[in-house]
């Protein structure tokens, strides 16, 4: 007897990647040497290790979820649907470390092992708390994008300039904005090493880990970041220069003294208008913690760190929606209302540059990197994503939209 086990429905190994969010899986006989009757009882668990990620089981989206789930296969091979998520609180630490096992009982009611697939609960961590394995594996995949300024982050770095900050800044899209582009490099990052996701700096908490000479780099008095001799990132070129520019306005053994804290930026305003304030602060301020090119819109996607930075920005949005719960956008609260004064790419139904490739009609005269990285396994948000595609990122409210990202603490 055999069975074909699909995770995100996908036989292929890239989609073998969990968040919170229910992933659809199906189960199949592909031999049914063996199996006496028309159907087959099997039971579906998890194993890995103690210090791996952990699963659960529900026959429908919404659960019951539990550590077993027992089942019938038809003999014949008909599919049979399920669903998994990670257990808070328990992502995984390396590749694939835990694994769906099927167990049969072909002579009830023993039950023997036939079928196992690996996977990971994949989601994105604090910066400062990475195992020295996360930390390599994701700068590893950064110099390797960048490959000495040769790769295709030059588009990364294009997108974010003076020329679109209309695009991008000051206005209701923001959030949504950066959401989209913090997903299309992560996914760039992951075809070269699935494992990876953009960690967050926490910019209100210390974080020393990270401006050592092993992570984002040291900091000399004249503002020349240096890594050691083993960091990757040694090699980071950007706009023809070698080298990246950043002198910390702060101890970084402590937090910068100026942004203001998580639960302060949580407490701007039950309504997205409110909220969406925290583009100045902590957002700004975050960024001007810093002299280099990281404190310059033009200049600040030279920098790593900068998609750090970011990343914490997106989650303090994705916990003032669990918070408040603001994933429906027909729910008022949940974004600023359609106005037709507003600049196109920031009402909810606007796609967004430079994915959607407008370069008229008020839109910057250029439009780098093409349309949004696809998934193996998500069709959210699509090639050209719009506003309003990017709320749902977990697919709290209808699961086709789930972008297929989470936060270490964010449910």
């Amino acid at each position: 007897m055999n069975l074909e086990i699909q995770i995100n429905n996908s036989t292929l190994p890239n989609a073998r990647y969990v968040t919170w969010s229910p992933s659809p899986c199906r189960i199949r006989v592909t031999d049914p040497t063996g199996i006496t009757g028309a159907t087959v009882p099997v039971r579906l668990d998890r194993q890995g290790p103690a210090t791996g990620g952990v699963i659960e089981f529900a026959n429908t989206a919404g659960g019951p979820y539990s550590a077993t789930l027992n089942l019938t296969l038809a003999k014949i091979g008909t599919s049979v649907n399920f669903f998994i998520r990670g257990v808070f609180g328990k992502p995984s630490s390396n590749d694939r470390d835990l694994q769906i096992r099927a167990r049969a009982s072909l002579a009830p009611p023993a039950f023997q092992n036939i079928a196992s697939v690996p996977l990971m609960v994949r989601v994105r961590k604090n910066a400062n708390k990475l195992s020295s394995a996360e930390r390599d594996r994701v700068i590893a995949a950064f110099a390797q994008f960048n490959n000495q300024g040769m790769g295709r982050f030059a588009d990364f770095r294009d997108m974010h300039v003076d020329a679109a900050d209309f695009e991008e800044h000051h206005r209701a899209g923001f959030l949504p904005w950066h959401r989209a582009y913090l997903l299309d490099l992560e996914r760039e990052l992951q075809a070269i090493d699935p494992s990876v996701t953009i960690p967050y700096w926490r910019f209100d908490q210390p974080a020393p880990k990270i401006f050592k000479e092993d992570y984002l780099g040291k900091s000399d008095n004249n503002g020349t970041v240096s890594f050691s001799a083993t960091n990757p990132l040694q090699f980071w070129t950007t706009d023809n220069v070698t080298g990246i520019s950043r002198t910390p306005l702060f101890n970084t053994n402590s937090a910068p003294p100026n942004p203001m804290s998580e639960n302060s930026t949580l407490a701007l305003g039950a309504d997205f208008a409110s909220f969406r304030d925290m583009e100045g602060d902590p957002h700004g301020l975050a960024h001007t913690s810093f002299s280099g090119s990281i404190m310059s819109k033009q200049t600040a996607a030279r920098d790593p760190l900068f998609f750090f930075l970011h990343c914490n920005v997106d989650r303090l949005w994705a916990k003032w929606q669990r918070t408040n719960s603001r994933f429906d956008i027909a729910t008022p609260a949940s974004f600023d209302p359609v106005n037709p004064g507003n600049k196109a790419g920031h009402n909810l139904p606007d796609t967004m540059w430079p994915w959607n490739g407008i370069t008229n009609g008020g839109r910057p005269p250029f439009a780098p990197g093409g349309a949004l990285a696809g998934s193996p396994f998500m069709s959210a948000p699509g090639p050209q994503p719009r506003v309003q595609d990017c709320f749902d990122y977990q697919g709290s409210v209808n699961l086709l939209n789930n972008l297929g990202f989470s936060y270490d603490d964010v449910r």
